[in-house]
């Protein structure tokens, strides 16, 4: 249930509002929006009619309505304007391009270094790196581990650049979180009910991967589970589905990114280097990722990607995403009038 108060509604009204939910054992999330803040009252079974009246009834309530959709803090009726997650000086959403680049596995501290710095010079908002990797199979390499975000840490001294790295279960978040500006959840973890709940509770950017055969409403429940906990600060990434066609890794779902800016507020990323596995198809579909109005995009590069330890037919060279990032800026620049999302051009950060 949303309650909705009128502009002009005092501390002292939204004080009863609160009180009378969490009194009938219901949690309370609220939203400040520019014709006045939104109450959304949420519980396993949800509100009577009984208590909607009474919502309705009390001091300064200009509306109660029901939720159309089973998720809720994630949908534009509790959120009009677009969420913006801010990552140190970087911005997510709200109108910027974002551009996230690096190795899939930290290999070296000399492959991590050339990296960072290439994708730094060429404009990059964020370094990508993998130091726990979840792979097919138990014989491939496992990433760096500690080592890894150790490196990650001192490429951003050198760079700027925050990072993004995946944690892949609960006991890893307090290791992960300090080291990382962005938490990962990868594929194999969007319905990883407990890992949601602990990267929900760090309070720290997340970026929630798609999983590979997610639907977006299941994608959006996985969502809510982070912002249920109490974390504003999160975006998605479509990463490619599985379905019948084996011509390329995975089939990306171009229809998700503007189905996912009418549904939620939430910043939209695409990976067309997992959605593709093919490192010719990365900047076609990076720019159709762009065109169809995504936030931004996650890409991976390698010094060598004939010498990579992991994904290297869909690595990009270092003067292949140098070129990409300025194409990209170019789209950018061209389709964003044309998405017109009211809400972009006034978009606030997410308040932490």
């Amino acid at each position: 249930m949303f309650v909705r108060m009128v502009k002009a509604a005092t501390a002292e009204q939204l004080s009863a509002v609160r009180e009378r939910a969490v009194a009938a054992g219901l949690a309370v999330y609220e939203e400040q929006g520019s014709t006045g803040s939104t109450l959304a009252i949420l519980g396993p079974s949800g509100a009577s009619a009984a208590l909607e009246q009474e919502f309705g009834a009390l001091a300064g309530v200009a509306s109660v309505s029901r939720a159309t959709r089973p998720y809720r803090l994630a949908s534009r009726e509790f959120r009009e304007t677009p969420t913006v997650v801010k990552v140190r000086d970087a911005v997510i959403g709200g109108g910027t391009l974002t551009l996230m680049a690096g190795p899939c596995s930290i290999e070296s501290r000399e492959q991590l270094f050339e990296v960072a710095q290439g994708v730094a010079d060429a404009g990059a908002t964020l370094l990508r790196g993998g130091a726990f990797k979840p792979r097919t199979s138990p014989y491939a390499f496992q990433g760096l581990g500690l080592d890894g975000l150790r490196l990650l840490a001192e490429a951003r001294e050198r760079t700027g650049l925050p990072i993004i790295t995946e944690v892949m279960e609960p006991a890893q978040v307090d290791m992960v979180s300090e080291f990382a500006d962005v938490l990962q959840v990868g594929t194999r973890n969007m319905q990883n009910f407990s890992l949601l709940n602990a990267v929900g509770r760090t309070r720290m950017p997340v970026m929630l991967k798609r999983g590979l055969s997610g639907t977006i409403e299941e994608w959006l429940l996985a969502a809510e589970y982070i912002l249920a906990a109490g974390n504003t600060q999160v975006i998605l990434c479509e990463r490619g589905i599985r379905t019948f066609e084996t011509a390329a890794r995975n089939t990306l779902d171009l229809n998700a990114v503007p189905i996912l800016r009418k549904l939620t507020h939430l910043p939209v990323i695409v990976d067309p280097s997992h959605a593709t596995g093919k490192r010719w198809m990365v900047a076609p579909m990076s720019y159709a990722g762009v065109a169809a109005g995504a936030d931004g995009i996650m890409v991976e590069v390698h010094p060598k990607p004939e010498e990579a330890w992991s994904d290297g037919e869909q690595s990009l060279t270092i003067p292949m995403f140098q070129r990409l990032a300025g194409e990209l800026r170019s789209i950018h620049t061209l389709v964003t009038p044309l998405h017109n999302d009211p809400g972009a051009a006034g978009a606030s950060p997410s308040k932490k």
